[in-house]
């Protein structure tokens, strides 16, 4: 019996050592803590009951919601449209292809040897686009042509991130070197570039490139509204992205390109194999704090006409029959897009971690 008292006892005992250290260790302390739990026990039960226990999950319709909780039924009656916009829904196979074709891809470049991904990792990275866009926009092999217009939802969300990110990131590098050359014009190009583009709102870029410049363009000639979007995304971002590689660059002590050059390497091996991969490796979150923001900033392309998944949520919830349910679809958008961004966050904390144990240094037992 005293033993069982005693193996009670202790755990209690360095609970409250505990709690006495992290959160009463001072007056501070104890009034942010008391402060604290009175937030959660006004705001998250009444959060709770109507978030589950007053919510709605079964139904075929929005008179089926009859309680004061959430309407669940209306995200389950868009999800399709939430994912894939307006694109046809026989051919939203293409769309899983594409996605099933990109993950085998990954699979690929997991399995196979590292000597045998300097042959393949070109070839996949240099006809995936191929495949993605004829798969998507159609036009051969016998597949039916599907406008631009007609993309949206996340499918869109997701094309314009991984397009603008695979776009802007060696972008950003030639910027980043450029602005560090000692040629005159590029450094001055690279830096007028950076400058102009990192003042002007994106919100804006993307205004006059879908209103003002096809005013520019001769008679006839129009760009896919689309493409005109990427572009924008591809160069805003790049100018970020330059700026936070440059600071990765010049955290590399000058010595080592001092000793390259006096082993006799030229200026791009010297970049390519010594300066590059170290320069990266230091700005990983800031690199991936800029994806992240990119991600996040797509969901402006709603104001040239384009439908992406917060645009899509926002044109459903303005259906007549699912009129007040608009909270729970915000809802929904805000818990896709934080996964989305948590993943890439943990993605970066993983390839930092992996860059530590590959710059520690190895100890030899004498």
């Amino acid at each position: 019996m005293s033993k069982a008292i005693n193996t009670t006892i202790i755990p209690l005992k360095y609970c409250i050592q505990w709690m006495y250290k992290n959160l009463f260790s001072s007056p501070i302390d104890c009034v942010i803590t008391l402060s604290l739990c009175l937030f959660i026990t006004w705001f998250f039960p009444p959060l709770l009951d109507w978030f589950i226990l007053q919510a709605t999950f079964i139904g075929e319709g929005s008179e089926q919601c009859t309680n004061d909780g959430a309407c669940w039924i209306f995200v389950r009656e868009f999800l399709p449209q939430f994912i894939f916009g307006f694109y046809p829904e026989e051919s939203r196979w293409r769309l899983v292809t594409a996605v099933i074709i990109a993950i085998l891809f990954i699979g690929i470049q997991i399995v196979f040897k590292k000597k045998y991904l300097k042959i393949l990792t070109p070839t996949l990275i240099a006809s995936y686009p191929i495949i993605a866009f004829i798969l998507l926009y159609g036009g051969a092999f016998g597949l039916d042509i599907i406008e631009t217009h007609q993309w949206g939802g996340l499918f869109l969300t997701l094309v314009i991130a991984i397009v603008g990110i695979a776009g802007a990131f060696p972008l950003g590098v030639a910027l980043a070197l450029g602005r560090q050359s000692n040629l005159p014009i590029i450094r001055a190009f690279c830096r007028l570039f950076i400058e102009l583009w990192r003042g002007v709102p994106l919100i804006t870029v993307l205004f006059m490139a879908s209103v003002m410049l096809p005013l520019f363009l001769p008679q006839g000639l129009d760009i896919d509204k689309l493409l005109r979007v990427l572009i924008c995304i591809m160069l805003f971002a790049s100018a970020y992205l330059a700026e936070v590689i440059r600071g990765g660059i010049q955290s590399i002590p000058s010595g080592q390109q001092e000793a390259a050059t006096a082993l006799g390497l030229s200026y791009w091996h010297t970049t390519r194999y010594i300066i590059l991969p170290q320069a990266l490796q230091h700005v990983i979150p800031g690199i991936v704090n800029t994806f992240i923001g990119l991600f996040k900033d797509t969901t402006l392309v709603l104001i040239v006409g384009l439908f992406d998944f917060l645009g899509i949520v926002q044109a459903a919830a303005t259906n007549p029959k699912w009129l007040g349910h608009a909270i729970e679809g915000y809802i929904f958008a805000a818990f896709v897009f934080w996964c989305f961004c948590f993943s890439m966050s943990r993605f970066s904390r993983h390839l930092e971690q992996r860059s530590h144990l590959k710059a520690k240094p190895t100890t030899h037992p004498t």
